[in-house]
């Protein structure tokens, strides 16, 4: 993730209109060359672990644009794009337009730290670089339990452990400086989830620094 998709980089606060906004306005410029390459090593090891045969439902908790969705591609089946940036959600409707995203595509506009869990199950649930903004991230996870399917799996793309530099930049940031995969396992054992396992995905560079960014996969039985 490079500073200028990141509201670490206009020293953006976590005032839910002020984050509207951000996304709002970046939106149409969002999918620069380093978020699809991201976007695609994410989808590639995706797929690398849970081997969809073209039909599984997806549910992309903090979508954005659908990106990783996209890369994903026709190695899964129907999507849902769940967004709460309206400007993000229009350039996802638009892609469904034009044919990059399947019209099958469902967009919705959702915030589970605060609305109720949809009653819909899928097959795959998917977060990319989202967790690590979210300080309650025990009732996400929850979320992500209840939505998916037995058999299914959930599937987390963010951040290792770093030291804080990453949102050095953002005031009042209230999330988390990565995460320590074993706690993050620890987490979704809890749950209920098992075949936990983690998988070096790709890397962010900001500020002239690698940071590593991890797949963790775990499944609902």
């Amino acid at each position: 993730m490079t500073d200028s998709e990141n509201p670490e980089s206009v020293h953006h606060t976590h005032d839910p209109a002020h984050h509207a906004d951000f996304f709002d306005t970046s939106a149409a410029t969002w999918d620069d060359d380093d978020k699809r390459a991201r976007a695609s090593k994410i989808a590639d090891a995706i797929c690398e672990i849970v081997r969809p045969t073209g039909v599984e439902t997806v549910f992309e908790y903090g979508a954005g644009t659908g990106l990783v969705t996209q890369m994903l591609g026709d190695r899964v089946g129907p999507a849902t794009l769940a967004e709460p940036s309206a400007g993000m959600r229009d350039v996802i409707r638009a892609k469904v337009e034009a044919g990059t995203l399947p019209d099958t595509t469902d967009v919705v506009d959702l915030d589970l730290t605060v609305g109720p869990v949809p009653k819909e199950r899928y097959d795959l649930v998917v977060t990319s670089m989202v967790l690590h903004h979210i300080a309650d991230t025990g009732t996400v996870l929850e979320a992500f339990w209840q939505l998916t399917s037995p058999g299914g799996h959930v599937l987390i793309a963010d951040l290792d452990r770093e030291d804080g530099s990453f949102h050095a930049q953002m005031r009042d940031f209230h999330g988390h400086s990565g995460f320590d995969r074993e706690g993050l396992k620890r987490q979704l054992m809890e749950l209920g989830f098992v075949d936990v396992v983690f998988r070096d995905c790709a890397e962010v560079i900001k500020h002239d620094r690698p940071y590593s960014v991890f797949l963790a996969a775990a499944r609902r039985p």
